[in-house]
């Protein structure tokens, strides 16, 4: 195939400027072949699962991600305590836009964290201890599982933004191995001193994951960044042999050894994705490639 000039005019849609990149070449070419990918794991019925880092439920790439649990785009979601907390505080109050080069000891002073050029003022913690006591509650005198507490807090929300809520009305799980390194961790650990027969048991959920993958003829990963998220979800796929397809958007590089920026050949070494594995990897900033992604697949 040739290199081809993109051809862009005005009102252009986003999918059908995503048709062009096949022949654009570098990450434009992979946007493309990524798309072709999670269309195939459509059509093969494979058993999708979406991974993602908390600070992308922090930007408007949450809806997104709802919107794919709502129309059943995939069959399980792994992410971060952060992602869901900062799913659930939203589906209450927004998070405001500022800068990346705002002076941050002034932040601190005004109370407002920063999650890059997002702001969080820390008044939203204070709507969220509120807001989880009823879940709490109901789970006082007991341990419960993550992706239990998770779809409580599901019901808790009718934002049609969330993912949260749509995963509970659908009936599709999500995980979060580690889940109490979030402000829900924090206030777990005040909800404790009280109710000490309560807590979050991060092994529960371990059973319910690897008896949905075994029992999975084909699965497939969307990968967005990485952490705990992205190899969980390689992780538990171990003992299937690997996962059949896999899509990864990162701006990780592999040559400090970390997981998040470790490649699908890597994996291919641990066996968390076949050695006939399809996998495309697209070097961007998921809140640039994935819409276009979506765009496309959608």
């Amino acid at each position: 195939m040739d290199v081809k000039d993109l051809d862009i005019n005005s009102g252009i849609a986003a999918s059908a400027l995503v048709d062009q990149f096949e022949g654009t070449g570098f990450q434009a070419t992979n946007i493309v072949r990524a798309v072709r990918l999670i269309r195939r794991m459509q059509q093969d019925k494979a058993f999708i699962i979406l991974t993602f880092t908390a600070n992308m439920a922090a930007s408007g790439l949450r809806s997104l991600f709802a919107k794919m649990v709502e129309k059943k785009m995939v069959n399980m979601i792994i992410t971060t305590g952060g992602a869901v907390e900062h799913d659930f505080i939203r589906s209450f109050e927004p998070y405001q836009l500022g800068d990346f080069d705002l002076n941050d000891l002034e932040l601190n002073d005004k109370g407002i964290n920063r999650i890059g050029n997002i702001l969080v003022p820390n008044e939203r913690y204070v709507l969220l201890e509120q807001k989880l006591k009823p879940v709490f509650e109901k789970f006082k005198d007991r341990h419960v599982s993550p992706s239990e507490f998770i779809e409580e807090l599901g019901r808790h929300t009718d934002d049609k933004k969330s993912f949260l809520y749509w995963a509970t009305k659908n009936n599709i799980p999500i995980f979060s191995p580690g889940i109490t390194d979030s402000a829900i961790g924090l206030q777990t650990y005040f909800f404790k001193q009280d109710n000490k027969a309560f807590g979050i048991d991060v092994t529960a959920d371990m059973k319910r994951v690897e008896d949905t993958i075994l029992a999975a003829e084909k699965t497939g990963g969307i990968i967005l960044g990485g952490g705990i998220s992205k190899h969980h979800a390689i992780g538990v796929n171990i003992l299937r042999g690997g996962l059949d397809y896999a899509v990864y958007v990162t701006t990780a590089s592999p040559f400090d050894g970390s997981l998040s920026g470790a490649t699908t050949n890597e994996a291919k070494s641990w066996g968390k994705i076949t050695h006939e594995a399809d996998t495309v990897t697209v070097y961007s900033d998921a809140t640039i490639a994935f819409p276009l992604i979506f765009s496309a697949i959608i």
